[in-house]
């Protein structure tokens, strides 16, 4: 098993560092997130043409034909400058489900997306069913009539097109449709780190054969890869965060005096801070091996991730507490990224199943 990155791996990691360091502003990001906008398109523009948007598509759909190492990579970075743009509602959850369904559509669809012009949302989970996403309410009726409510759909407010899980006649299926048809709601809201979120109705919305994207085992299996990589790639996230924490409070220790020497050089903060190390090698330890496993779509690949989302939801917050209580009342400050990203990590644990979740998930 190879555990280094290649040279086109690194490259891109750079590429992505010196974006993020050089062009992405946080006190803009605030700007954005306390306005109405939900990210900045301008933003998204520069993501397509650095080609970002196009990484985890096939070459046959206009993509780079990058896998799970390249997409960790990304949200490795963006972890760490605690990029609000929508990548994974769009890229992630929407566009690589279309892209490996056998929706005969989706080749203009996912041009779009590419290019930035286009932003699909998934709605897969409901209020009643907890992190159940293969047992949805949302019926679709035999002349194709949509009716149900979707919870927790990222982006939902900004998305042109929905992708929606539903069943009809017990069968599960997937189908696309207009935001802005006959019979759609969106209630939008913001989550604790800030992200555009959407509660969608659908009351009486009139489809027809054409806008089944994928049906029976077919969808499942879209749905179970979709999640599972969307869980990879916000953990890589977090990784990007618990490795931040770090550094950003040894920093601090280093320049905050007291008693006429860096807080550094107390003991038991050294210790806390070499917990806080610790536990972000053993995250990454458990990314690189998660993401091997998804990139060889191994039969292991579902329990590796469970076994890195359960660890990050219990350690990646501790680690970040322990930042915000290691920088005093600045670490609740909002001019600075610390308390941010400890409201990142809870927005992680809680998505796609928390701690505990995975952590029966991986002993089942």
């Amino acid at each position: 098993m190879n555990l280094n990155y290649n040279d086109e791996q690194n490259m891109l990691r750079e590429q992505i560092q010196k974006f993020c360091e050089s062009d992405y502003d946080f006190y803009k990001r605030e700007e954005v997130i306390k306005s109405d906008k939900d990210f900045d398109n301008n933003v998204w523009k520069l993501f397509a043409e650095q080609g970002w948007l196009s990484m985890p598509f096939s070459e046959e759909s206009g993509g780079l034909g990058f896998g799970p190492i390249e997409l960790s990579i990304l949200f490795e970075e963006f972890g760490k400058a605690l990029v609000i743009e929508p990548y994974l509602a769009s890229i992630v959850l929407s566009g690589t489900l279309l892209d490996k369904s056998p929706y005969n559509q989706k080749s203009e669809l996912i041009e779009n997306i590419n290019s930035g012009n286009l932003h699909i949302s998934l709605g897969y989970a409901e209020v009643d069913k907890g992190y159940d996403y293969l047992s949805p309410i949302t019926n679709l009726d035999s002349n194709y009539v949509l009716n149900g409510t979707k919870t927790l759909v990222l982006n939902g407010a900004n998305a042109e097109k929905l992708l929606v899980t539903c069943v009809q006649d017990e069968v599960f299926k997937i189908v696309i449709l207009d935001q802005n048809i006959e019979g759609v709601s969106v209630n939008s809201f913001s989550t604790v780190d800030g992200q555009s979120c959407s509660e969608i109705s659908f009351e009486n919305v009139k489809l027809d054969e054409s806008t089944v994207v994928a049906s029976g085992d077919e969808a499942i299996n879209l749905i179970n890869e979709t999640i599972n990589l969307a869980v990879l790639c916000i953990c890589a996230e977090a990784v990007g965060l618990m490795q931040s924490c770090y550094l950003k409070t040894l920093e601090y220790t280093k320049g905050r005096e007291q008693f006429g020497q860096p807080i550094s050089n107390f003991q038991v903060l050294q210790h806390r801070m070499v917990d806080m190390y610790i536990e972000s090698e053993l995250a990454k330890s458990l990314l690189i091996k998660a993401m091997l496993e998804v990139n060889n779509q191994s039969d292991e690949m579902y329990k590796h991730v469970s076994a890195l989302k359960s660890y990050i939801g219990k350690y990646g917050k501790l680690s970040a507490k322990e930042a915000v209580q290691l920088h005093g009342g600045m670490g609740v400050s909002e001019e600075m990224m610390i308390g941010h990203y400890l409201k990142k990590m809870i927005s992680i644990d809680a998505l796609f199943g928390n701690a505990d979740y995975h952590l029966k998930k991986f002993a089942s």
